[in-house]
């Protein structure tokens, strides 16, 4: 199975994020799956894949050709993608992975985690997407989510888009036993104005 992991670059974080990315490396890996990532060398991307790679797993970086212009890609990745632009790193990503995994990051793991969610919401794939809480930093985010539901700016059955796992363990069990769920599609009915 292609695992998708979305998460930070950030060199700077705290080392409990490092440690849990260097756990789901190590389960894609003794899973005898294959790590798709951004491709980078800084941050839980490298540590995911040095992880992974330590466990056996063929990783896969995907990366814009910018990075590449920065020293930005791993030297631990078996196969480099090099992409023209992120538009198009983002779709080979999805087109390449069975599953969807956010590890905490910043501003991108949040827009390409919620990209595949919107893309799931409107049918264009039925795969699993799961966020790995680490420390609970997307708590805040499921807090947000949960307004989007309460004042039906979404509907109750996207609960189902995605699973809430509080570790990497959880979250390979979920998506090891994922079950494709029907979505409504249809619009909210609302009252004439």
């Amino acid at each position: 199975m292609n695992i998708c992991v979305f998460c930070s670059s950030s060199n700077a974080i705290n080392e409990v994020y490092f440690e849990e990315a260097k756990k789901l490396g190590k389960i894609i890996g003794d899973g005898g799956h294959t790590l798709i990532n951004g491709g980078a060398n800084v941050g839980l991307m490298e540590a995911v894949t040095i992880a992974a790679c330590d466990a056996g797993a063929k990783t896969v970086g995907i990366i814009p050709e910018r990075m590449i212009g920065r020293s930005l890609a791993s030297d631990n990745s078996h196969q480099v993608i090099i992409t023209p632009d992120m538009m198009t790193r983002k779709e080979r990503m999805r087109e390449m992975s069975d599953a969807f995994i956010a590890l905490p990051g910043g501003f991108g793991t949040l827009e390409e985690i919620l990209e595949v969610m919107t893309l799931r919401q409107l049918s264009y794939h039925t795969k699993p997407i799961v966020f790995v809480n680490t420390n609970n930093f997307f708590d805040h985010l499921f807090k947000q989510f949960e307004l989007s539901y309460v004042q039906q700016f979404a509907k109750e059955v996207y609960r189902k888009l995605y699973f809430e796992a509080k570790d990497s363990k959880e979250a390979f069990e979920h998506i090891l036993n994922y079950e494709e769920v029907e979505l409504d599609t249809k619009w909210f009915k609302v009252p004439e104005k």
